[in-house]
């Protein structure tokens, strides 16, 4: 358990590493997505109690071993100097083979028998270990433009630079920030000086190649301040070059220029006259006590700016279209104080303590924060996150509806999940789905199946007693309440541990009876989660027990891809091990179907589909081989208990 422990602690730590340099960053990134996909065997490890064995266990600690090597390769990637990755790529890519071909070999020593884990989980990782052996030996070409713009600078010495390379090096290593230069500058130094040679000559050149592109960035932008961006003052930077070299500077049409800056806009909205400026612009217009339209001089009637989706469509549209990088907005959210002041009055009125302000607050952020992202982020920076999670245990069925659903828009927003989870929400959330009107019910579930998809989250969901009212809305919920329930219970039953709860729960039974409704709504669902659970012994013998072979026969003979594959994968958890169900799906002719859909059927289907027909032929041998052994006895049996007379005649 400790081992496994580490190796997830690992695999997190990979995880939460980004912003490789461009020279290794397909690279780099696909290795660390490869290892995420492994997490699910270590979580599922970590539970099991069966002992492993040496070659097995020797196998992890080498795994442990190369996820630190990765560990370190990645950091350097995401750390280190962005021109020294370019100019010693070739060294980096031998180094990330290495680490390549340890994980793999490791993965290679695995006995997965061993391991008390489900067979999905294990496709998984027999996945990953097949995308590393196409990979080994593949490498993709170095962007040889780029090189070669570097090693120009690299060995021009004192000779000038071409403002267009200069152009290119800065938006391709995205040192465009006084910042990114000083960071850029550290970890040359680092870098280079740990090198096992005498770095005085390469810190030298690299170090005139890096001020000569500090120097570009500052001229251009003589009154850049840190972190000022110098997006602008590069496509100005264009136009010069166009003057003295061959490359034509996009023209910026003026309808996506600011009015009041002239410049490109980031973030455009539009005023109460229509007119459309950059948010930061107007914003500050408006603080400075100015209550006309810039533009037209007219008086605004209010202070509130839309987002114009429209324009920022464009915009970003044309800048792809000229090779420009896309203006970013600011990562925090577009809101004016108008706006803000609007949100904290909703929240005083959700403390205030009077019924009917908290319940038309709760409504109307439920309704701000469905309309769109920018409202979810500042609703979530205000505060109003722990104040609805008090509001889920009102005895007031509206409001409580109101606060559940608010959450649920909210975590639409992936950086709104932790701190909704962080607010304690859980529990009440539950005590929405066992106790709140219907649409509140259905509501509190899709909000439970949002937080699920963060992986830890599956486990606090999953020990607050969710599972049984899901099961329940399962079963008793409209079409809606079941569809959101059994997207939250198949999210939940992909840990293993929720598997027992959900068996424990009755869901097997509730499943098996949407299976054989007239409408066949659920069909889909019910065997997608079936599949997951009959991956636990538990759920497999609760399956077997439901009498679900004929069942899913006839969904392999005559239904659609998606249900033929998951009813083979169900089959085949129940017949393994277990010949009762091999007969009895042999008897009902799933053969001929089992043929076609190893033939024609998904990837998986196909595979489920091969596993069976290979347990079905060993089954017909070994039954052939009794009823030899059965005849063989008889005929020895007779032959012993006939006259000696007759035996001699």
């Amino acid at each position: 358990a400790a081992l496994a422990e580490g190796l997830i602690e690992s695999v997190n730590e990979i995880a939460s590493i980004s912003g490789y340099g461009c020279a290794v960053k397909k690279q780099y990134c696909n290795l660390a997505r490869r290892l995420k996909l492994l997490i699910p065997m270590f979580e599922e490890v970590r539970e099991s109690k069966r002992p492993v064995g040496e070659g097995t266990a020797g196998a992890l600690v080498s795994l442990e071993e190369a996820l630190d090597s990765a560990k370190d390769l990645l950091r350097f990637g995401s750390e280190g100097s962005k021109i020294y990755m370019v100019l010693e790529r070739e060294q980096l890519m031998s180094k990330f083979d290495e680490v390549t071909a340890h994980i793999e070999q490791a993965l290679s020593a695995i006995s997965y028998e061993e391991l008390d884990i489900s067979d999905e989980v294990q496709e998984q990782v027999e996945l990953v270990l097949a995308q590393f052996r196409r990979a080994k030996g593949r490498t993709d070409p170095p962007d040889m433009e780029l090189y070669g713009d570097l090693l120009s600078l690299y060995e021009g010495n004192d000779v000038a630079a071409d403002p267009a390379v200069l152009i290119r090096l800065t938006a391709k290593l995205q040192l465009m920030e006084i910042t990114d230069l000083t960071q850029e500058s550290l970890a040359l130094h680092e870098m280079v000086s740990a090198r096992g040679e005498d770095p005085g000559k390469s810190i030298e050149k690299m170090s005139m190649l890096l001020k000569k592109i500090k120097d570009f960035v500052q001229t251009e932008n003589p009154e850049m301040d840190p972190p000022a961006k110098v997006e602008g003052s590069l496509l100005r930077s264009a136009g010069e070059a166009a003057a003295t070299g061959n490359h034509k500077a996009p023209v910026i049409p003026d309808d996506f220029r600011c009015p009041i800056s002239l410049e490109l806009m980031k973030d455009p909205v539009i005023v109460s006259t229509g007119q459309t400026y950059e948010r930061s612009c107007i914003e500050k217009w408006l603080e400075e006590g100015h209550g006309t339209c810039p533009k037209t001089q007219q008086a605004l009637i209010s202070t509130s700016l839309t987002p114009n989706y429209v324009l920022r469509s464009l915009i970003a549209q044309w800048c792809e279209a000229n090779g420009i990088e896309p203006p970013k907005r600011p990562e925090s959210s577009a809101f004016s104080p108008a706006d803000r002041t609007k949100i904290e009055v909703l929240l005083r009125k959700l403390i205030s303590g009077i019924p009917e302000e908290q319940h038309s607050a709760a409504g109307e952020i439920r309704l701000l924060a469905k309309r769109n992202a920018d409202n979810r982020i500042a609703i979530a920076e205000a505060g109003a996150i722990p104040l609805l999670v008090s509001l889920l245990l009102t005895p007031d069925s509206r409001t409580q509806e109101h606060a559940v659903t608010a959450l649920l828009n909210l975590s639409i927003c992936e950086n709104n999940k932790g701190a909704i989870v962080s607010s304690g929400a859980v529990p009440g959330i539950v005590h929405v789905l066992k106790k709140g009107s219907m649409e509140a019910r259905e509501n509190a579930a899709a909000t439970l199946f949002s937080l699920s998809v963060v992986d830890e989250y599956k486990v606090a969901i999953g020990g607050s007693g969710a599972i049984p009212p899901l099961v329940a809305l399962l079963s008793e919920g409209t079409q809606r309440g079941k569809k959101d329930a059994a997207a939250a219970l198949f999210n939940l039953c992909i840990y293993q541990g929720n598997k027992i709860k959900a068996v424990r729960a009755s869901i097997v039974p509730t499943l098996m009876r949407l299976l054989t409704e007239p409408e066949g709504t659920m069909v889909d669902e019910a065997l997608a989660i079936l599949a997951i659970l009959a991956s636990h012994s538990e759920g497999k013998t609760a399956i077997g027990a439901a009498e679900a072979v004929p069942i899913l026969v006839e969904f392999i003979s005559r239904g659609s891809p998606r249900k033929r594959e998951n009813a083979a994968a169900i089959l085949a958890h129940l017949c393994s091990g277990d010949q009762r169900h091999l007969a009895k799906a042999r008897e009902l002719g799933v053969i001929g179907p089992l043929t076609d859909l190893a033939q024609n059927g998904t990837d998986r289907g196909k595979r489920k589909a091969a596993q069976l027909l290979e347990r079905m032929s060993r089954y017909n041998i070994e039954q052939q081989k009794k009823q030899a052994r059965a005849q063989a006895e008889a005929d020895a049996q007779i032959h012993h208990t006939q006259p000696p007379s007759e035996r001699d005649s």
